[in-house]
């Protein structure tokens, strides 16, 4: 377990116990003032209403002396007689509210039989009634057999018991009713007010456990991963967590995401200078080739020459096409490298000067080139660089006529079309090639990539179409091939058009 872990674990569990605490503190306090609201009752149950008469009878008949004898042999009827000058006749305390209480009830003009002003045959008057309480709610039971047990222990009219006939000296025994067994421990008040307050904090310690794992455990996992990518082990660790729906899991994947990215980017600078030192050291050995030979043949100076010349102008197209690709790429990672210096480009003019360019290459080897286009792709405008985007159409028409056969032709057709969404213009490169397989459909575009049937048959460094995948993914736009019926290969291009207005 980690820090972060016993953060959230002591962060939840003092939320909850506080909670705890406070929601029970204020039911405690609740009942609290209900009980001491309830204790100032005056007590309306039928026992109540025949222990207020027995001790009422008491007093009529033997006065106040017999009335504290009843009041003292009572165990749980605690009867309050109280005189004129608001003091109990057994001396205990009385609350004002409590005695209030009872005047206001002797008051009203209906009678209340569990309050009740009588006067002994002393001549003295007393406020008899009994106050509500808790014990005597829960020893109802036993209440009558306490009444009668008092009254019959002061004897008949609330003297005290003679000696009887038959038993001289001897006093009588006393007839006692069955109490039964006593009754058993209760549950006292705080405990039933612990026990819950223990529950919740058990319940809180569980919860805050369970939570605070949970939040640790991604964030764990994450450290790891990061740990991990730091030596640079860039291998998923979050797709499996596809059961979490929430926003840790999220990042994880994100940073799956991100790792997958970086480790494609680092395959492919890998890849990148694997490719660019073979396709350098070629025309390198040529170029050294021919230096050689200038020095072991100075006859063949010119021939020679002429070899270094054309390796050196490789080189520099190489050289070249690789800066341009690397402004591409870097410009698409910062959001697009068409938008400075963009203009409207007459697209259908841009084709036809492309074109023809390369009939006049093309014709060396009798490769045909014919364009063909809708009335609605004549007048189509698109926002960007001219001459990126004449770079990327030229790559593509320029790769159509190196693959087609000799006496070929390659089609280049344009039309406009409009999904309800973004108008788009169709570019399409037709060739007779020999194609390439299905599965390399993709990866033609990717740089230095070279299809098996034209690995060895074609000059070029395979940028071309990376370049124009770049290019036109920079606009905005989309590239792909696709394979024709009869042989060849078709490269559409699809280019947003701008809208009038």
């Amino acid at each position: 377990m980690g820090r972060l872990f016993w953060k959230f674990f002591l962060c939840i569990m003092l939320a909850q116990v506080t909670a705890t605490i406070g929601i029970g503190g204020t039911f405690w306090l609740k009942n609290r003032a209900a009980l001491q609201e309830r204790a100032l009752d005056i007590d309306t149950s039928p026992p109540a209403q025949m222990a207020i008469e027995a001790a009422s009878a008491t007093l009529e008949a033997g006065g106040s002396g017999a009335l504290l004898q009843f009041l003292s042999k009572m165990e749980r009827l605690r009867v309050f007689a109280v005189d004129a000058q608001g003091h109990e006749l057994m001396g205990r305390n009385v609350h004002p509210a409590m005695l209030l209480k009872a005047r206001t009830l002797l008051a009203q003009p209906q009678s209340h039989p569990v309050v009740r002003e009588a006067g002994g045959s002393d001549g003295k008057r007393y406020l008899l009634f009994l106050p509500s309480s808790e014990r005597f709610r829960n020893a109802e039971a036993g209440a009558a057999r306490d009444t009668l047990n008092a009254v019959t222990m002061s004897g008949p009219r609330g003297m005290p018991p003679g000696p009887r006939s038959g038993a001289a000296g001897a006093a009588p025994p006393r007839p006692q009713f069955e109490r039964g067994p006593p009754p058993g421990p209760r549950l006292d008040s705080p405990y039933r007010t612990f026990i819950p307050l223990a529950a919740a904090i058990a319940a809180s310690l569980l919860f805050a456990f369970l939570l605070a794992w949970y939040f640790a455990r991604p964030i764990r996992d994450l450290r790891q991963a990061f740990e991990a990518a730091s030596h640079g082990d860039l291998a998923p660790r979050f797709h499996a967590s596809s059961k979490r729906g929430d926003e840790l899991t999220d990042l994880g994947r994100d940073f799956d995401r991100m790792t997958g990215r970086l480790r494609h980017l680092m395959d492919s600078q890998t890849r990148l200078l694997h490719d660019v030192s073979h396709e350098l050291r070629s025309p390198l050995a040529r170029l050294q080739a021919a230096i050689g030979l200038a020095h072991q043949q100075p006859e063949k100076m010119a021939a020679s020459m002429q070899r270094i010349e054309r390796e050196s102008e490789r080189m520099d197209k190489l050289i070249g096409e690789l800066l341009t690709l690397s402004r591409l790429e870097a410009g698409a990672v910062q959001g697009g490298a068409a938008q400075p210096h963009s203009e409207d480009v007459a697209i259908a003019d841009l084709v036809h000067d492309i074109v023809a360019d390369a009939r006049y290459e093309a014709g060396a080897r009798q490769v045909a080139i014919a364009v063909a286009g809708d009335a609605a792709s004549a007048d189509a405008m698109v926002t960007g660089q001219p001459e990126l985007l004449a770079r990327a159409v030229e790559n593509v028409v320029r790769n159509a006529v190196k693959h087609s056969p000799d006496g070929g032709t390659v089609d280049v057709a344009m039309s406009r079309q409009d999904d309800g969404r973004q108008a788009m213009l169709r570019i399409a490169v037709l060739d007779r090639g020999p194609g390439v397989a299905t599965a390399d459909l993709a990866s033609i575009f990717e740089p230095f990539f070279r299809a098996s049937p034209t690995r060895h048959s074609t000059d070029g460094h395979g940028l071309g179409l990376a370049i124009a995948r770049h290019v036109i993914g920079a606009h905005g736009g989309r590239i792909g091939a696709s394979l024709r019926d009869g042989g060849g290969l078709c490269v559409e291009m699809l280019l947003p058009v701008k809208t009038p207005g």
